[in-house]
Formats: C-alpha cells, sequence, structure tokens
C-alpha cells in the first residue's frame, strides 16, 4: 500500500480508492491518534457540496464517535472555516471531506489539530501505521460514546471573522463578479460581499451534488473572464470547491493569479508597515516575474518546496505573515492558519479600495515571464538521481548563464509518476522550447 497521506490529506475516487470502510477507520484512528484517546474531546466536521460527501460524513463520525469523542457537524463550509472554528469553539480537532479543486468522483478527508493547523508528517504517519495494521485501541461502550451536535452558526461566524479583518472598511460602489464553483462558497461568498455593500454578480453558485468544479470555479476560468466583461465589474473571483484557494479577473478580464495577488497585498501591506520582515513566502512553482517584481519593490521572498503546507511551516519557523502559491492558495497569517479564499478576496479587494486603483493597474506591479513545462521519462528507481550528475548539472548552469539572470531552470522529480519534470522560464518562448527539449532528451540518456 502507498502513503496514504498526500500534501492535502487522504484523497482518492469516492467509495472506490476512499471507500466507507477507509473513511471509518481514518475517524476512528485519526481521532485517537490527535486527542491521544482523550475521553469527551470535541471534533468538528465539515464537507464540500460533492454527492459523496453524505456517504463520507456518516462513516467518518461513526469512526469518531466509536472513540469516545463527541462531533460538531457544521455541514457544507469552506475549508479555511473549520481552521478557524476550531480554535473559536475550543475544539481538539477539526476534519474537513473534500477533494477541493478535484472531479465530482472524487473526495478528501483532512485533519486539522486543535491550532487549526494541518498534521505534522509523523502524526499523519502514527495515525497511517495504526489504520493499517488495524491496531487495537480502548473503545468504550455505554455512556462513554460519542455524540454529535449541530452547530448552526458556523457560517455566520466565518463571515463574522472576514468583516472584522477589514476593521469597518466597506466596499460600496465596488461590482464583483464571482464564481463560486458549484462548492463550498456558494452562500458565504455572495453573503459576505452583499454585507460589505459591494454590488455583486454571481455565477456557478447552485450546488446539486454533481456540478462542483464542472467547467467553473479556479481550475476553468473562461465563463467568469467573460462574465466580467459582461456585467461591467471592476473585479472578478474565482473560488475553487472547497474554497482554500482564489483567482482574480481584473476589470478587462485578463487572469490576475496568485503570485499576482501574493505582489499586489504584499506591497500594499509593505507600505503601509503591516508585512513582518518585508517578506513574502512562496514556492518554487512562482513565476520569475515574481521575484523580479518584489525585489523591484524592496520586498524579499523566500522558497518553499510545492504545497501550502510547506510555505506555512516556513512562516511559522521564521515569523512570516504573508505566502502561497501561484495557484492561490493564499496564507495572511495574522488571520487564518490556512490558504482562505474568501480572505484573501477581501484583502485583495481593501488594497483596491485604499488605493482607487483598478485591478489591472495593481497588476501592472509584475511580468508574467514566459513558462515552458515539460517531462522527462525516468524510472522511478532513477528519477531522482538527476541531483548527482555532474553533466545535467553543467546544462543547467550553461542555460541559466545564457539567461544573464532573466531566466531560470527548475527541474524536480514527480511524486506519483516515472517522471522528471523540467520548467524554463525566460523572456523568449522559442529559446525556452529548444532549451526545455534539449533538457529532456539529456536527462533521458543520462538517467536511462
Amino acid at each position: 500500500m502507498g502513503r496514504l497521506f498526500g500534501t492535502d490529506g487522504v484523497r482518492g475516487v469516492a467509495n472506490k480508492e476512499l471507500t466507507i470502510e477507509l473513511a471509518m477507520k481514518l475517524g476512528k484512528y485519526g481521532a485517537y491518534g490527535i486527542t491521544e484517546g482523550k475521553s469527551n474531546a470535541k471534533i468538528i466536521v465539515g464537507k464540500d457540496t460533492r454527492i459523496s460527501g453524505d456517504l463520507l460524513e456518516a462513516a467518518l463520525i461513526s469512526g469518531i464517535l466509536s472513540t469516545g469523542c463527541d462531533v460538531i457537524r457544521v455541514g457544507v463550509i469552506p475549508t479555511p472555516a473549520i481552521a478557524k472554528l476550531v480554535k473559536f469553539l475550543g475544539a481538539d480537532a477539526g476534519v474537513m471531506i473534500s477533494a477541493s479543486h478535484n472531479p465530482v468522483e472524487f473526495n478528501g478527508i483532512k485533519f486539522f489539530n486543535s491550532q487549526g493547523l494541518k498534521l505534522s508528517d509523523h502524526l499523519e504517519d502514527e495515525i497511517e501505521d495504526m489504520l493499517i495494521a488495524e491496531e487495537s485501541i480502548h473503545l468504550p461502550v455505554g455512556l462513554e460514546l460519542g455524540t454529535v451536535k449541530e452547530y448552526p452558526h458556523a457560517h455566520d461566524d466565518y463571515v463574522e471573522y472576514v468583516l472584522k479583518t477589514l476593521n469597518g472598511v466597506t466596499f460600496e460602489g465596488i461590482k464583483i463578479a464571482m464564481d463560486c464553483a458549484n462548492g463550498a462558497a456558494y452562500d458565504v461568498a455572495p453573503n459576505t460581499f452583499n454585507k460589505l455593500d459591494a454590488k455583486v454578480y454571481t455565477i456557478h453558485h447552485e450546488p446539486d451534488g454533481t456540478n462542483i468544479n464542472e467547467s467553473c470555479g479556479s481550475t476553468h476560468m473562461g465563463d467568469l473572464k467573460n462574465f466580467v466583461k459582461v456585467v461591467g465589474a471592476d473585479v472578478g473571483l474565482a473560488f475553487d470547491g472547497d474554497a482554500d484557494r482564489l483567482l482574480a479577473v481584473d476589470e478587462n478580464g485578463q487572469l490576475v493569479d496568485g503570485d499576482k495577488i501574493m505582489a499586489i497585498c504584499g506591497h500594499y501591506l509593505n507600505s503601509q508597515g503591516e508585512l513582518a520582515k518585508s517578506t513574502v513566502v512562496s514556492t518554487v512553482m512562482s513565476n520569475l516575474g515574481f521575484d523580479i517584481a518584489l525585489k523591484e519593490n524592496a520586498l524579499n521572498t523566500k522558497k518553499t518546496k510545492v504545497g501550502d503546507r510547506y510555505v506555512l511551516e516556513e512562516m511559522l519557523a521564521n515569523g512570516y505573515e504573508l505566502g502561497g502559491e501561484q495557484s492561490g492558495h493564499i496564507i495572511f497569517l495574522k488571520h487564518n492558519t490556512t490558504g482562505d479564499g474568501l480572505l484573501t478576496a477581501v484583502q485583495l479587494i481593501r488594497v483596491m479600495k485604499a488605493t482607487g486603483k483598478k485591478l489591472s493597474e495593481l497588476a501592472g506591479i509584475m511580468t508574467v515571464y514566459p513558462q515552458v513545462l515539460k517531462n522527462a521519462k525516468v524510472s522511478n528507481a532513477k528519477k531522482e538521481h538527476y541531483l548527482d550528475d555532474p553533466v545535467i548539472a553543467e546544462a543547467v548552469k550553461k542555460i541559466e548563464e545564457m539567461f544573464h539572470g532573466n531566466g531560470r531552470v527548475l527541474i524536480r522529480p514527480s511524486g506519483t509518476e516515472p517522471l522528471v519534470r523540467v520548467m524554463i522560464e525566460g523572456k523568449e518562448q522559442e529559446m525556452l522550447e529548444k532549451a526545455a527539449n534539449d533538457m529532456v532528451a539529456l536527462i533521458e540518456k543520462q538517467l536511462n
């Protein structure tokens, strides 16, 4: 069996890979591992809108209750709301049932600890080991069994927290178009912006269990780009299925991705003396233009591996307050411990309101460099060996010297496939294509 936990919980095709048996065991051993067998612990459970949510929720909750832990069920809600509610309600843990931006047939189970943080690799390994071994643990009987309580105020609590981050600022006069991906943001996102007195236009906000992320949301931006121009909106907002990420569209229908959002918000926060160490944390996949934009505006960047959990680890370890990914997972650590699409949206529009600038003008802080991605076919046994090959290392050095500081080469093994991924950035597309193809051919020659 491969490792169950990935970078964002346990995921798979619901009722095939992520079965009710597995969900029940995750509830049982997850609750036991996180709470260390504590009696009367409280665990919050939420889900997105996909049809398999009910099935997996029932199994997961059964497993949790079997350990004597109580469940606070909050229903359909964004993932970042779970992270906030854990602390707000003094719970011992939180669980979100969602496969984020993935198609409807997938689902996932993601745990948060009592601090609203994703579990450490070590704790995930402990839970997984217990589950695979079907380890014998104490299971109570009689009056010691867990119970379920509904919490009807979860949406209101989440919206109130987001509004408080604005310190009374409203968005009156701003026209906002949004795509809710038929997911967890379908209700809370329009509600939040209506409370802020914005003029709100919404698409893909009628989930039926089968249409989450279907040609909509942050992975399919076409509808929103057109909708912004049709309604004459000042900004478009695209959430994913569980609303932990956000991508934007300017008034001309042009994409404003996570890199640009971080550059815009980082520059503004720094100008207000609100950005710790004048630093934004990003992953190695952020565009070269992002690094250049930050440097030109007296900002620093720290790089991590791909995955918002690694961004958060760097932020917590070194006292940074803003970080995220090109995909729109953005963390404002002053306010929340995970990527939060709704929070990111209000912070972006806060900058528009404070500066009086159009989003297209703000996005001009960064020029996106062309990027070419190619895959070299290499066996799983050898895909890590590129690090030790002097011929490959010398080729990378020569390409980067050719760019004179205006390009870069990033090589990394696939986490799941027998591939080495080659990404090259620079100013000239034709040059990038040739360099990437040459590098792929060299890697395949050297490692096969």
